[in-house]
């Protein structure tokens, strides 16, 4: 260290700004390395500028996640229920609809519909009757869909001539009603009513309910 510094005390000149390098003077091996390292560990600590952390506190973010869930819960407007519009006819005298206008539609047990066109009587020997299920596709609604193009071809009214009866066993649900007014109102139909199934009827569909299966 003697060395060191009578080497940087003899090296400076007068008008010459001293830098903060220093000299090294040969000497002992073993000394001259240990100040090497020494220095350079020195230049590693104070070159450069400083290091930043990156570090990011996300606590935050989770006060402004709560307060946004809260908002949405808060000013969202929730499902209200919706009820279905029933009109219920007026008291008059009957009216006279054509038996070929009139398709007749049977709500059974595990979402079965049983279906017959006119009367059933006549329906039977014409064999214009089936069972099929509530769905728009694949279901009554393609048997409404087939009437209503039917009616089209031989009626001068067309479509708006059918009539619709609903009727139900009593082992068909209140959901099975609800699914056969939303296919009239899916497909259109005008004129539709609740008729009560009698007992005779319901026994004749549940024969022909047993043999279509």
């Amino acid at each position: 260290m003697a060395e060191l510094t009578s080497a940087a005390s003899h090296s400076r000149k007068p008008g010459v700004r001293r830098s903060n390098a220093c000299a090294i003077v040969p000497g002992n091996k073993l000394s001259t390395m240990a100040q090497v390292r020494s220095l350079l560990a020195f230049g590693r600590r104070t070159c450069g500028p400083p290091r930043l952390s990156t570090r990011v506190d996300l606590t935050p973010m989770v006060d402004l996640g709560f307060l946004l869930i809260t908002f949405f819960m808060v000013t969202t407007a929730w499902t209200k229920p919706k009820a279905t519009q029933l009109n219920m006819p007026v008291d008059g005298p009957p009216t006279n609809i054509g038996v070929n206008a009139v398709l007749t539609v049977v709500a059974l047990e595990d979402n079965k519909v049983f279906y017959y066109n006119g009367d059933l009587g006549q329906s039977i020997k014409e064999r214009s009757y089936g069972v099929t299920t509530c769905h728009q596709h694949n279901g009554i609604g393609d048997i409404i869909r087939q009437k209503q193009m039917a009616m089209d071809r031989s009626y001068k009214g067309g479509r708006k001539e059918l009539m619709l009866l609903l009727k139900a066993t009593s082992q068909s649900s209140y959901q099975n009603i609800i699914s056969l007014m939303d296919e009239k109102m899916i497909n259109d139909v005008k004129r539709f009513a609740l008729v009560d199934l009698p007992d005779k009827e319901q026994a004749q569909i549940t024969i022909l309910t047993a043999t279509t299966h």
